[in-house]
């Protein structure tokens, strides 16, 4: 008895802080439909929505750009989602060793180091489809949360391309739900999967101010095989909270998982 009334007392306790953590979000999937998104053109039903997530197979029939974007535009925002790769059947022979300042490690000839490893391939574009502001979702072992478009851009300074590479590789074995909380703020990166801060206050310099989110097709498929990373993704819990023009993490929104201070 005296242990059921503790258990009972603990689980008052912590209800109101489990409510608080989603307090001013809204959800942009209820697990029936995408009327919040726009389905592309000629997708065929490739994009769907399976067992109340979403589902993709990365065989979209769009003679277009084949992502599922969001129907609104955001500016500063803290977004929350679930995401998990199904599988990965592509074995990718091209797979860099990606050093912590973001260049890719050389054999002892000069040739960038390249390892063969099976792969899955997606992503979230922020604000800018067109753009450099992809949230990678994938199984190199750099990990993902990592800002491809703008490690990869040799013209951009040291400082970006380090900050937009994962601090460590906190994914969960393909085929298992992964947790992404990402804050856009300005120009200023913060990503956290899976309760780790793998991306820190990282700069994405000339990032539109507003814009929508996508997530992202990767891969083809031809005579019956994939002839790429393919995005066989599930995506759920899918929310976002606008942070007002002006507002500091200190005023704003999980201040223990966004950075000290935005410069």
């Amino acid at each position: 008895m005296f242990h059921s009334l503790i258990f009972s007392a603990a689980l008052v306790l912590a209800a109101p802080a489990a409510e608080s953590a989603d307090v001013g979000f809204t959800s942009l999937f209820d697990g029936h439909d995408l009327s919040q998104w726009i389905i592309p053109e000629g997708d065929n039903g490739h994009w769907k929505v399976l067992d109340g997530v979403i589902d993709y197979d990365a065989r979209s029939e769009s003679p277009g750009d084949k992502h599922l974007v969001s129907k609104k535009e955001y500016g500063d925002f803290v977004l929350k989602l679930d995401w998990r790769l199904k599988e990965a059947p592509y074995q990718n022979p091209r797979v860099p060793y990606v050093l912590p300042n973001g260049t890719h490690a050389k054999d002892i000839h000069g040739k960038p180091i390249q390892l063969t490893l099976p792969d899955c391939d997606s992503g979230i574009f922020l604000r800018d489809p067109k753009g450099k502001s992809q949230v990678n979702m994938w199984c190199w072992p750099i990990g993902s949360g990592e800002v491809y478009g703008y490690r990869m851009d040799a013209k951009m300074p040291p400082e970006v391309r380090a900050g937009v590479t994962p601090k460590t590789q906190a994914d969960r074995p393909v085929g298992e739900w992964n947790e992404f909380t990402i804050t856009l703020i300005g120009d200023r990166l913060t990503v956290v999967l899976n309760g780790i801060t793998v991306i820190e206050n990282a700069q994405l310099p000339g990032i539109p101010a507003r814009g929508p989110l996508l997530l992202q097709h990767h891969g083809g498929f031809k005579d019956g095989k994939y002839t790429g990373p393919p995005s066989l993704v599930q995506f759920r819990n899918i929310r976002i909270k606008p942070i007002e023009p002006g507002a500091t993490p200190a005023e704003g929104i999980f201040q223990d998982k966004i950075p000290a201070k935005v410069k």
